[in-house]
Order: C-alpha cells, then structure tokens, then sequence
C-alpha cells in the first residue's frame, strides 16, 4: 500500500465514524493525504454568534477536526497535545470555509501541523498550530 492509499484510507475509515465532523458540524472531508488534510464547512445560522457572526468554537473546531486527518494519514493513531488558533477576520452566514491542514515535522511520537482557515474568497479567517501525540494502535489494521 502506497503512503497515499494509506492516508485516503485513513480519510474514508475515520470520516465515516466522525459524528461531530460530519453529521452535527456538516463537514465535508475533502482530501485526506500523508501529512495533510482538507476539509470544508459552510456557516449556517445555526454557527452564528451573538455578533451574527461565525463562533469561534466552530472555526477551531472546523481546524481541529482537519488536524485530526493530517496527523492521523500515516496510520498512526495520533491525538492532540495541545494547539493554539489566532482568528484574523470574522466568518459570516453563507461564507464556505476550507481547512487546508499541513505537516511541518514529525519526529518521534510528536508531530507539529498548521491549519488555514480560508473563506470562499481566499481570504485567511484563521490559523491554527497543532502539536500531535503518537498512541499505541492504528486507525485500521495492515496485513503482515
């Protein structure tokens, strides 16, 4: 199996079983490769704030849950061990916003990745860094 069979097949096999990404946020998994990610979320009503825009909940989240396909393509059940987000311009009812999620280095059992969060526009709304944490298994089992 190819690294990038490998990572498509994480996508498919952690995506199905992701209720908070695609059922109760409306995620869409778009690319899922070794060491990246992408995914998309259109902003609803229902995300907006009492400033009617975007909650930043649903941004990170948005940036969390593309952290989580990035850091867990290798096949390499991965969890987070800590991340930072610097939201840089509001999301509003209607935008489309994508997480394009990127592996900077991976050395032992920790992996550093960034997120961008852009709108339908190209315009960066957010960034978030990750640091991942390497645990005993796999996201689905590999012949010997």
């Amino acid at each position: 199996m190819t690294p990038e069979q490998r990572a498509r097949r994480v996508g498919e096999t952690m995506f199905a079983v992701d209720t908070a990404s695609k059922d109760t946020m409306g995620m869409e998994l778009l690319a899922c490769e070794p060491g990246r990610a992408l995914m998309r979320m259109a902003v609803k009503p229902l995300h907006l704030n009492g400033h009617q825009i975007c909650h930043g909940g649903f941004i990170f989240t948005l940036a969390d849950s593309t952290f989580a396909f990035a850091c867990n393509s290798h096949n390499r059940n991965a969890v987070a061990a800590g991340c930072s987000i610097e939201f840089l311009r509001p999301a509003h009812a209607g935008d489309v916003l994508t997480c394009e999620g990127l592996e900077q280095t991976l050395s032992g059992r920790h992996g550093i990745y960034d997120m961008r969060v852009s709108n339908q526009r190209g315009e960066v709304v957010a960034m978030f860094r990750g640091k991942s944490a390497t645990i005993q298994g796999t996201v689905f089992p590999e012949g010997a």
